[in-house]
C-alpha cells in the first residue's frame, strides 16, 4: 500500500474540524482519503490512514459510514474503512478494515508483548510442577501431555521449546485489531490482540491477552469482564462479570455470571458460571453452574458439578500439593466434597462428603456415597440410568464450535477401548474380592473405598452386560463400514491390526492407544516433530485412526475373553456375537427405561396440583411433564430397541449369505 503526506488543504480541513497534530508530516494517508469524515481527532507519533470513507460492513451491525470522531490516536496503522467514536486513546495498533470502536477509554500496546502467549499457568497442582504455557494453539491434548507426562522431562522440554518458538513468533511492539472486530464501552485494554470479527462490549479491564476469532465463529467478551494473562479462542463467550487471571477459554466455551478463575484452562464447550476455579484442568464439556461450587487442582472432562461441589487439596502441612483426577462423564451431587488426592472412575456419580482418599479408576459407571463415615463404592450402577444415556447422546449435539479449525480432538463414544478395558478389569477384581472375602464380611475394601460384599456378584453381572453389548456393537459397526460381499471379503474385513491391542488412554477427550501416544512422545524427544502445528497434525492422525485402533483392541480383547479369533470365526460364533449384542442392548435399554419410569412415579408428583385434589395433581403433572409413553426420550429408546432387533435380524441373514458366498 502506497502512502503520501497530507495536502495543505486536507490539513486545513482537519484543523477546522477540531483535529490536532503537533507534526502533520507524521500522518500519512492512502487511497480515497476523505478529511470530511474525521472530526476532533488528536494524532501523535507515526499514524497511517487508509480509505476512511465508504460504508462499514460489520456483521450483525447496521451499515455505518466510515469515520473518526472524538479520538486520540498514537502510532497506529489504520488499513481501511473503520468507524471510531469517543475513543480516549488508541496506541500501538494495526487496525484492519470494517472495525468499529465506540465509547472506549483506552486501547494501548506497550510492547514488546506476546499478548498472553507464553504465560505459564499452574494446572492441577497449585504448588507448581505441572505448568502449561498458554498459547493461541493450545489444545486439550497438548495440555494433557504437558500437565500429566512429567515423568518424561526430555519430552516436556522439547515440547515447551516448540511452544516458545510459537510465542516468539507472536512477540511484537504492535497489536492487531482484526477485520470486522467490534469494540465498545470498554474501560481499558492493554497489550491485547483482537482477532477478526471478535466482539468486545462492556469489559472493564483486559490485559496481556489474545482474543482469537474468525468470521465463522466470533469470540465474544461482554460486560463487566476483568481478564489478565489470557487466551480466549474462537466461539468462546466470556461475560457477566467474569474475573480471569492466567486462564484459557476454549472454543465454544461459555464463561460468566461472576465466575472467578485463576491458573485454569477451560477447553471446548465448557461452561463456568457463578463458581470458582483454581488450577483447574477443565477438559471438554466440563460444567460448573452454581455459586457455592469450587473446582480446584483437578482434571475433569464431560463433568457436571452439583451445587456446592468442593474439593480440598491440602491438609495444611506442605501446602496445596495434592490433586484429583475425575475421569470423563462424572457428576457430583449437591454439596459433595472430596479430599484430594482422589481418582474417580469414568461416568461415576459422587455424593456426600468424603474425608478419605480413594481411587475408583478401575470401576466406571459407579455410585460413590458415604455410609457410616466410610466412602462406599457401588460399581456399575450408573450404567442403566437415564442420565448416563442422555449425556452421552447430548454432547455431540451440543458442540458449539463453528470454527473449521477445531483445536480439541473429541471422541464421544460411551463405550470405548479405554472404558471397556476398565470394565474387564473391574469384573476380574469383583470376582477376586468375592472369592477371597468371608461371607459374613459386610464390606470389602479396595483402594480406599468400601464395597458392599452382597453387591459384588450383581455389579459384575452388570459390567458383563455392557461388555457383551460392546463386543457385538463393534462387530456390527465393522461389518457396516466394510460391507463385505463374500466370505473372503468378510475374513479380510474382520482382520485386526496390531496397533491398539494394548492399553489405552483418555487424553482429555481423545481416546488413544498408549503405544501410539508413546510414539508421539518419542518423536518429540528425538526432535522429529518440529513445530506445534506438526504436533497437532500427528495428534489429528491418531484421532482420525480411532476406529482402526478400536477394532484391533476389540478383536484381541474378544479373543482373550471368549476364545473367539474374530478373523477366523465360524458362522455360529459370529451369529452368537450378534445375538449377544441384541440381547444385551435390549436388556440395558430396558433397564434404562425402567429408570425413566421413576420420573413419572408418585414421588415425582409431589408439589403438583396446588390447591386441588388427586385428579388436579394428575392433570397438573400431565400438563407440565407429559406422560411416560409419549416422552421423547422414552420413544427414542423404544425406537432404538426396534432398530436393534431389526438390525440383528438383517445381519443374521447377511452372515448366512456371506458364508454361502466364496
Amino acid at each position: 500500500m502506497e502512502y503520501r503526506k497530507l495536502k495543505e488543504s486536507e490539513i486545513s480541513s482537519l484543523e477546522s474540524q477540531g483535529c490536532y497534530c503537533a507534526d502533520w508530516a507524521s500522518v500519512m494517508v492512502s487511497g480515497p482519503f476523505q478529511a470530511a469524515n474525521i472530526h476532533q481527532v488528536r494524532f501523535e507519533g507515526s499514524v497511517k490512514l487508509a480509505a476512511i470513507d465508504g460504508m462499514l460492513a460489520t456483521a450483525g451491525e447496521a451499515p455505518t459510514a466510515a469515520g473518526l470522531h472524538a479520538c486520540h490516536i498514537r502510532d497506529c496503522d489504520i488499513r481501511g474503512p473503520v468507524y471510531f467514536s469517543r475513543l480516549g486513546r488508541l496506541q500501538g495498533y494495526t487496525v484492519e478494515r470494517d472495525v468499529r470502536i465506540e465509547n472506549v477509554d483506552s486501547l494501548v500496546v506497550e510492547g514488546p508483548t506476546t499478548f498472553g502467549n507464553g504465560v505459564e499457568i499452574e494446572l492441577l497442582n497449585e504448588g507448581g510442577g505441572r505448568e502449561v504455557p498458554l498459547f493461541g494453539r493450545l489444545s486439550a491434548q497438548v495440555a494433557y501431555l504437558l500437565a500429566s507426562y512429567r515423568h518424561e522431562p526430555e519430552m516436556i522440554n522439547k515440547l515447551k521449546g516448540l511452544i516458545r518458538d510459537y510465542c516468539r513468533s507472536k512477540e511484537s511492539q504492535t497489536g492487531l485489531i482484526g477485520q470486522g472486530a467490534g469494540i465498545r464501552d470498554v474501560q481499558a485494554a492493554r497489550n491485547v490482540h483482537f482477532g477478526p470479527h471478535s466482539r468486545v462490549s462492556g469489559a472493564l479491564l483486559l490485559e496481556e491477552g489474545t482474543i482469537a476469532s474468525c468470521a465463522e465463529d466470533p469470540a465474544v467478551v461482554g460486560e463487566g469482564v476483568i481478564a489478565r494473562h489470557f487466551i480466549i479462542l474462537s466461539g468462546a463467550h466470556v461475560g457477566s462479570g467474569a474475573i480471569l487471571d492466567k486462564c484459557l477459554v476454549g472454543q465454544g466455551a461459555r464463561i460468566g455470571k461472576q465466575l472467578s478463575a485463576e491458573n485454569s484452562a477451560f477447553f471446548a464447550n465448557c461452561e463456568g458460571f457463578h463458581s470458582e476455579a483454581v488450577s483447574l484442568f477443565a477438559g471438554p464439556y466440563t460444567v460448573t453452574h452454581h455459586r457455592s461450587s469450587l473446582l480446584i487442582a483437578g482434571m475433569f472432562s464431560f463433568f457436571n458439578a452439583g451445587s456446592g461441589t468442593n474439593q480440598s487439596n491440602h491438609m495444611y502441612k506442605l501446602g496445596p500439593l495434592h490433586q484429583g483426577w475425575v475421569e470423563r462423564g462424572c457428576k457430583t451431587g449437591s454439596f459433595s466434597y472430596m479430599l484430594w488426592p482422589c481418582r474417580v472412575g469414568a461416568f461415576s456419580v459422587v455424593m456426600d462428603k468424603h474425608a478419605a482418599n480413594f481411587d475408583t479408576a478401575d470401576f466406571p459407571f459407579s455410585y460413590i456415597t458415604v455410609e457410616d463415615g466410610r466412602s462406599v463404592l457401588t460399581p456399575a450402577m450408573n450404567l442403566f440410568t437415564v442420565g448416563t444415556k442422555r449425556d452421552s447422546e447430548k454432547w455431540p449435539r451440543r458442540d458449539r464450535r463453528k470454527d473449521p479449525d477445531k483445536l480439541d480432538l473429541i471422541h464421544f463414544d460411551l463405550f470405548s477401548p479405554y472404558i471397556t478395558a476398565k470394565m474387564i478389569r473391574s469384573s476380574e477384581i469383583l470376582q477376586k474380592l468375592l472369592e477371597e472375602s468371608p461371607r459374613e464380611q459386610k464390606y470389602v475394601l479396595y483402594k480406599g473405598a468400601s464395597i458392599l460384599r452382597l453387591m459384588l456378584k450383581a455389579c459384575r453381572k452388570y459390567y458383563q452386560i455392557a461388555l457383551r453389548k460392546y463386543f457385538g456393537e463393534q462387530l456390527i459397526k465393522r461389518l457396516e463400514s466394510r460391507a463385505p460381499q463374500g466370505l473372503a471379503d468378510l475374513r479380510l474385513a474382520l482382520q485386526p491390526g496390531e496397533t491398539g491391542a494394548g492399553e489405552w488412554a483418555d487424553m482429555a477427550g481423545m481416546f488413544a492407544p498408549v503405544s501410539v501416544v508413546r510414539v508421539v512422545v518419542e518423536s518429540l524427544k528425538q526432535g522429529r516433530i518440529g513445530s506445534v502445528e506438526a504436533l497437532r497434525a500427528r495428534l489429528k492422525a491418531v484421532f482420525d485412526n480411532y476406529n482402526e485402533y478400536a477394532w484391533a483392541w476389540c478383536a484381541h480383547a474378544l479373543e482373550r475373553e471368549t476364545g473367539i479369533a474374530i478373523a477366523a470365526a465360524t458362522k455360529e460364533q459370529l451369529l452368537g456375537l450378534a445375538e449377544d449384542w441384541k440381547t444385551n442392548t435390549l436388556k440395558l435399554n430396558n433397564m434404562i427405561l425402567k429408570d425413566a419410569e421413576k420420573e413419572f412415579g408418585q414421588n415425582s408428583r409431589i408439589g403438583f396440583g396446588a390447591d386441588g385434589d388427586e385428579e388436579t395433581k394428575e392433570t397438573d403433572f400431565s400438563m407440565v411433564r407429559g406422560d411416560y409413553e409419549n416422552n421423547e426420550f422414552v420413544r427414542t429408546l423404544l425406537a432404538e430397541n426396534e432398530a436393534t432387533e431389526q438390525k440383528a435380524t438383517n445381519w443374521a441373514a447377511k452372515l448366512e449369505q456371506l458364508f454361502a458366498t466364496p
